[in-house]
């Protein structure tokens, strides 16, 4: 409801700017009007001062309009899913929190982080992540991908087309090697 509000706002100020612009315009050249008197613009510089006012003003003015008028394509912040008992609608960041809860049950990966984005044919997750260095990278990456799949599509009903990892870096091993005395 704000944001009706402010692009209402915003649309009848733009609006308000355009229509002082061109009327400042259409009066710097009418030598008969009032203002044209008022404002002195018999001196040049007075009317190239309110020439390169007005049309700034209205660029300015056309440009809040074009913002105020034009549809938003923002991200959608759920994914909406319709069944027989009715409608449900699931967060991106429920969907990225379950990414991050399946990810994290894999041994060997670190500090994760997930992007959630979907379309038409499903859910397209990227995870980045640091790994332990005594896996092999191509074997773990895997295991998350699989793992994330299907925890994602067991949970949410929704498919998953693609699970992305990207592997930042490397950490050392967070076993401990007990001393010998």
């Amino acid at each position: 409801m704000v944001r009706v509000i402010d692009r209402l706002l915003l649309f009848l100020f733009s609006l308000t700017g355009t229509v002082a612009a061109i009327l400042m315009i259409i009066v710097s050249f009418l030598a008969d009007h009032p203002l044209y008197d008022l404002l002195e613009l018999e001196e040049v510089p007075n009317l190239t001062a309110v020439l390169a006012g007005s049309a700034v003003l209205l660029l300015i003015s056309i440009r809040f309009l074009y913002i105020s008028t034009r549809f938003s394509e923002g991200k959608p912040s759920s994914i909406d899913q319709r069944t027989d008992f009715g409608d449900i609608s699931i967060s991106l960041d429920t969907i990225e929190n379950l990414t991050l809860r399946a990810a994290g049950r894999v041994k060997g990966v670190k500090d994760l982080k997930a992007r959630v984005s979907f379309d038409q044919s499903g859910i397209y997750l990227k995870i980045r992540t640091f790994v332990d260095g005594d896996r092999a990278i191509p074997a773990l990456t895997e295991e998350v991908q699989q793992v994330v799949k299907e925890y994602i599509e067991e949970l949410t009903g929704i498919p998953v087309s693609q699970v992305s990892v990207f592997v930042a870096n490397i950490v050392p091993s967070s076993t401990i090697k007990s001393r010998v005395e």
